[in-house]
């Protein structure tokens, strides 16, 4: 008999470490509380539901989001597959039609025989068996409560927002013109000019917007890397223009020059019916919304498809609860993946949901659990989550920041910052290559595949 796994979340993490699991050849249940039970953000009850944005980020070679992207295809990630195949043009970001990557998804887990797909909310931790919690940052209040009662403590948690969505057919593609920023792309996205008049008009409009209100037991905790644009505005009268309304690397076509500010809308699916505001993510009213966002030229008769919307993202503070290996150190067959663990983003999510897998059918076979090279992105990631300073711990997104600083000799050697980065691209996919092949002698050496796993 195999050994049954338990996966609780049927997000990116979730999604991913369950196909893992299968495709080793363990048996999954994987639990997923939509559509019985319903979150503030989610509209489907697909898995692999894309909530914030559609865009898996850049995708350009030497660059720190392109790398964990490559390692996940050489490690064979399901969802990164999905998402090369139903890509949609998005300049040198890796941008998906959402609902055919959700559908495709959906479709690849009920294909699974080993996958057991229930769908039924977990009020509880398990109190054994091999389990993955990948619930995400909209983890529903029983579990969060029990979650909080294993860590022996209370959960962190931050505020995120959700761009706006605009009906293409609404747009005036008279006052826009197509352009990728800095020619990388070709003409992928749609873009709005605004000159200083047009600028100042939005932005006083944009301070002065009603925002929903918090609950009164709860404090605003935003991330840094995804603050609402009201918020990021009420820093500095330029800093949307140094920030999504940067207009450096884009010329107006009808003026020949730079804009005084561009905003960019990003397409949301193949049948270029639908526009993504690009970093207009924000927890305003939806009439304000409505009412600030049609100042920007091109955008006067918008019709929105979705309003931004913000919703609460719940983790633990990892540093003091997890290895490296993502096992809670009071319970090692136990696996925290995907947001609930510290990371932001998707791909670093998917990643977790890969990783964890890996670790939970080497524990079911009684092998040592593993963490990817320091040098590598998905390596890095780990010891963020698991090594930094539990005092003020935030959720990361993948960067050069986390990856092991140049060496002396390649600064020397390589005195321009961007070859560096290429530099250490290439030497971060050599060392995963090389740990694949470890992985895979470490089988081989056993005499137990990692694809064959029993009880």
């Amino acid at each position: 008999m195999k050994p049954l796994f338990t996966v609780i979340g049927g997000g990116l993490a979730g999604t991913e470490a369950a196909w893992q699991i299968a495709r080793a050849g363990g048996r999954v249940r994987l639990y997923e509380m939509r559509p019985k039970v319903a979150t503030a953000a989610h509209k489907t009850d697909r898995l692999g539901e894309l909530v914030c944005s559609n865009s898996l980020k850049s995708d350009l070679a030497g660059s720190a989001p392109y790398l964990l992207k490559e390692e996940l295809r050489r490690l064979d990630s399901l969802l990164i597959r999905v998402a090369d195949e139903v890509k949609v043009p998005a300049g040198h970001a890796l941008a998906v039609d959402r609902d055919r990557f959700a559908q495709r998804l959906t479709d690849e887990i009920a294909r699974e025989p080993r996958i057991e797909l229930v769908r039924e909310e977990v009020r509880a931790l398990p109190e054994d068996g091999i389990t993955i919690v990948a619930t995400g940052p909209l983890t529903s209040g029983s579990l969060s409560a029990s979650v909080a009662k294993f860590t022996g403590a209370e959960n962190l948690y931050f505020y995120d927002a959700i761009s706006p969505i605009v009906d293409a057919t609404t747009l005036d593609e008279s006052r826009l013109f197509r352009a990728s920023r800095y020619g990388k792309g070709g003409e992928d996205y749609l873009n709005a000019p605004l000159n200083e008049e047009e600028y100042l008009r939005f932005y006083q409009a944009l301070i002065g917007a009603e925002s929903v209100p918090l609950h009164e037991c709860e404090k605003a905790m935003y991330f840094e890397g995804c603050l609402p644009l009201e918020e990021l505005a009420r820093r500095g009268v330029d800093t949307l223009r140094f920030g999504p309304m940067k207009p450096v690397g884009l010329m107006d076509p009808q003026t020949g020059r730079r804009a005084y500010a561009i905003v960019q809308l990003r397409l949301e699916n193949l049948m270029a019916d639908s526009y993504n505001l690009v970093g207009f993510q924000n927890h305003l009213k939806f009439p304000e919304q409505k009412r600030v966002f049609r100042l920007i030229p091109g955008l006067e008769k918008a019709e929105f498809l979705r309003f931004g919307q913000i919703h609460r993202n719940t983790f633990i503070q990892s540093p003091r609860l997890l290895e490296p290996t993502l096992q809670a150190k009071a319970r090692p067959d136990l696996f925290f993946a995907g947001q609930i663990c510290g990371v932001e983003g998707y791909v670093e999510s998917i990643a977790t949901g890969l990783l964890a897998a890996i670790n939970a059918c080497r524990l079911a076979e009684g092998r040592e659990p593993l963490v990817p090279p320091a040098a590598t992105a998905c390596g890095s990631l780990l010891r963020y989550i698991a090594l930094a300073d539990p005092g003020g711990f935030q959720p990361a997104n993948i960067s050069f920041g986390l990856l092991p600083p140049a060496s002396e000799e390649l600064k020397r050697r390589v005195r321009d910052r961007k070859e560096r980065h290429r530099v250490q691209v290439e030497q971060a996919l050599q060392a995963m290559d090389c740990w694949i092949d470890l992985l895979s002698e470490r089988e081989d050496a056993g005499g137990q595949g990692f694809k064959e796993i029993v009880s």
